[in-house]
């Protein structure tokens, strides 16, 4: 543990805003966050989700940057290493084989540094100021885990698929039956999490069943959980959305496989 933390110091010194550096700041004093960036086929968005995310990096948090690309078939691969050669924050690994997002965020686990660890997704659908906000709860020592909500905003929420966030409440509802939390949004992918919240966990589920699992895994240790609105910006399918209503089968396998196994 000791190690990871003075990896994240080590890492904290390349942040990219060389103006905090000629202003004084401390980045041997500084909090870092490690964001994961899952990524297959975003060659469309990439750059500008990893450069927005790099925007939130301030005086008191400094940011490691983890793309996974899971074998992507577009020009996604290239990116993220232009990314990592223009900004020393950025890091990226590979995976030979399309493994599933599940598997990219567990790669992204297992190589990340900071005291807190986050998942991006490197599509436009989230804002990275609200991802901002949810470290906050963190660095201030008010939460251990802190999960992104799109039904509890006030702020933007682009209006797409009815059957979509019924499936979500469904889901979410299922979920919190067996955990006993009362989250509203357990498929959003803002999640933050102190290190230590989640440290010695294993992620066993490879794709989308890996949101149901994680929340099952962390809630038995029984953290400081806290959630917060956040602004959604959808795309539609034709914009390269991706989930389909076959994505909900293994989510909900694992919500019920949880529960007998538990």
């Amino acid at each position: 543990m000791r190690e990871r933390l003075r990896d994240a110091a080590d890492w904290a010194k390349t942040v990219d805003n060389r103006e905090l550096r000629e202003n004084g700041c401390d980045f041997e004093a500084m909090f870092t966050a490690s964001i994961i960036v899952p990524c297959f086929d975003e060659e469309a968005t990439l750059q500008e989700s990893v450069e927005r995310v790099i925007g939130i990096a301030d005086a008191e948090v400094a940011l490691e940057i983890i793309i996974v690309d899971d074998c992507s078939r577009d020009g996604s691969r290239k990116i993220a290493e232009e990314l990592r050669a223009r900004h020393p924050s950025v890091r990226v690994f590979t995976h030979d084989h399309n493994l599933g997002k599940g598997a990219a965020i567990r790669t992204g686990f297992k190589n990340a540094t900071g005291e807190v660890i986050a998942i991006h997704d490197a599509d436009l659908e989230y804002d990275p100021g609200d991802l901002r906000k949810l470290i906050e709860l963190i660095r201030a020592g008010k939460a251990d885990v802190v999960f992104g909500s799109r039904f509890l905003s006030a702020g933007e929420h682009r209006v797409l698929y009815f059957w979509h966030s019924m499936g979500n409440r469904f889901l979410t509802f299922l979920s919190n039956m067996f955990t006993d939390l009362n989250l509203s949004d357990m498929e959003a992918c803002y999640k933050v999490f102190r290190r230590e919240a989640i440290e010695g966990i294993e992620i066993c589920e490879d794709r989308f069943g890996f949101e149901p699992e994680i929340v099952a895994k962390v809630s038995e240790r029984r953290p400081r959980i806290y959630e917060m609105g956040i602004a959604y910006f959808g795309r539609t399918y034709d914009e390269g959305k991706k989930i389909r209503a076959y994505h909900a089968v293994p989510v909900l396998w694992t919500i019920l496989v949880r529960r007998i196994l538990r």
